[in-house]
């Protein structure tokens, strides 16, 4: 196994301190496969999303491996870097991720310039534009209230980027803003919100 892909994997699961198979899951796409038939029109528009390596890429990373590194892991609040040690192949393995290794490893189109969220009114008005049949004035919001093909995408981005560990129905004023950023086609710091929910495990 190549150090590099234990970076991937580490950084794919952000959210996964308990090893949760459906936790950061990559996304599938195969249109062959009969019930995905009924979602050609939105998979047709998410393989030109410029997150795809997010969504859909795979690593194979031991499970002992990825409970050492957050075992290990601690936060250097003035370097901005997340440091941890993982055995591989009797070595120990320094291990030090920033928001711009992030942004490197998993391709993502944004630099540190990049927003990490949208006026309100821009939210909300895409939200109607997907067709939205939920209540606007609340914190969350539900997956449910979307049409179907939109509510795939919202899945998607939810399983793959989000760092949930339960109620994939309802989605944070945060994950709309990625979800905005991708139909609207904007500049978006995905990195920033990945590396940052890294912190959160570390320090929460």
């Amino acid at each position: 196994m190549k150090l590099f892909d234990l970076v991937v994997w580490c950084i794919f699961q952000a959210s996964n301190v308990l090893f949760d198979p459906l936790h950061n899951i990559c996304c599938v796409y195969d249109k062959e496969i009969p019930k995905m038939a009924r979602f050609t029109r939105i998979l047709e528009f998410m393989e030109r999303l410029p997150i795809q390596k997010a969504l859909t890429n795979q690593h194979l990373v031991f499970k002992s491996h990825i409970e050492r590194f957050w075992k290990n892991a601690t936060y250097d609040e003035e370097k901005k870097t997340i440091n941890s040690i993982v055995n591989v192949n009797g070595q120990d393995k320094p291990i030090i991720i920033t928001e711009q290794l992030v942004r490197e490893v998993i391709n993502f189109p944004d630099d540190e310039d990049s927003p990490t969220k949208f006026p309100e009114r821009m939210v909300k008005g895409c939200m109607l534009r997907m067709g939205y049949n939920g209540p606007l004035n609340k914190a969350n919001y539900l997956k449910a209230c979307f049409p179907r093909l939109y509510k795939f995408l919202i899945h998607s981005v939810l399983h793959a980027l989000s760092h949930r560990k339960g109620g994939y129905d309802v989605t944070r004023h945060y994950q709309m803003n990625m979800v905005t950023a991708l139909v609207l086609n904007k500049k978006y710091n995905f990195s920033k919100i990945v590396f940052h929910y890294m912190v959160e495990n570390i320090t929460s």
